[in-house]
């Protein structure tokens, strides 16, 4: 069974940087989707950006050309790192991972099987 841990969050002022990593605890082979969700207080989980093996990406509207995902496979991590945040950006961060490719299109969180435990993202204005 495929562990997730998450680390790098942290509290920023607006405009700031932050990267976060997810670190798997074996190599994950095949087609996979892996991906950033987040979930702030009283508010749905929602994607914000995922990864195929392939090297696919996709990002969520709000935060496309702020944030860059991207993997180590030589270090099984994935990595977010995030630019220019906003106060909106606060939330609680997860990384998780499925197998195949469809959960990548879709962001369906109930596709994800494999969940970390989730780092804390604050952004003060």
């Amino acid at each position: 069974q495929v562990r997730l841990v998450e680390s790098g969050g942290g509290s920023v002022q607006a405009g700031g940087s932050l990267r976060l990593s997810c670190a798997a605890s074996v190599y994950i082979s095949g087609d996979y989707c892996m991906a950033w969700f987040r979930q702030a207080p009283g508010k749905e989980r929602e994607g914000v950006a995922n990864i195929r093996s392939d090297g696919s990406m996709s990002y969520a509207d709000s935060v496309k050309d702020r944030f860059t995902i991207s993997k180590d496979n030589a270090k099984n991590t994935l990595y977010l790192q995030m630019n220019s945040l906003k106060p909106e950006d606060t939330a609680m961060y997860y990384c998780a991972a499925a197998g195949g490719y469809g959960p990548c299109g879709t962001w369906y969180a109930a596709a994800f099987a494999i969940w970390g435990q989730g780092t804390q993202v604050t952004v003060s204005s």
